[in-house]
């Protein structure tokens, strides 16, 4: 039997368990038509089902119950101050309590400098730039240079998605960058 070295251990109670996961805009569609971008750090995918966590009470879920259709927009690392940007936003007007310290803002794509383009199999547009899945993931748009050359694969060695880890944003070497809400 291998013996492992001694690592000292310390239990800890941190707030947060964001130990890493992709960071996602979903794109959904405002009753009015308009988009709305939610930015999400809460998703996995297993096979063709993809899993969103989301806060209850947000216009992106609301959207995605009264529409039942979203973009899922994945981030590289050199977008994550557009994340950043719509951090602190919410599509709901107006603000409700419990999203003290933000702001209501209409156009998302706008504020971020994000481009919308339309989508071939849903309402909500995707964001120009970006590995995009239409939901009921109809159609995935992937950059060529993630694509296996002659298949239907993502390169592993080529794709690097922003990742959220602990409330910073990572992408395959040092942190690039804190959210608003980080506390260390």
């Amino acid at each position: 039997m291998l013996m492992q070295p001694s690592i000292p251990v310390r239990t800890i109670r941190p707030n947060i368990l964001y130990f890493g996961t992709p960071v996602l805009l979903i794109v959904t569609r405002n009753a009015d038509g308009s988009a709305n971008i939610t930015p999400m750090s809460s998703a996995w995918a297993l096979a063709d089902r993809v899993v969103l966590g989301l806060s209850g009470g947000g216009q992106g879920l609301a959207n995605l119950r009264r529409e039942r259709e979203c973009t899922l927009n994945v981030v590289a690392p050199k977008q994550w101050q557009a994340v950043e940007a719509l951090a602190p936003t919410t599509g709901c007007d107006p603000v409700p309590s419990w999203k003290s310290g933000y702001r209501h803002v209409a156009d998302k794509f706008a504020l971020a400098g994000l481009t919308p383009l339309p989508s071939e199999q849903v309402g909500p547009p995707r964001a120009g730039g970006f590995v995009a899945v239409e939901t009921e993931v109809l159609r995935v748009h992937a950059h060529e240079d993630v694509v296996l050359a002659g298949s239907e694969h993502i390169d592993p060695q080529r794709f690097r998605p922003l990742l959220y880890v602990f409330r910073h944003y990572v992408g395959g070497g040092p942190a690039l960058g804190r959210t608003f809400k980080a506390e260390v």
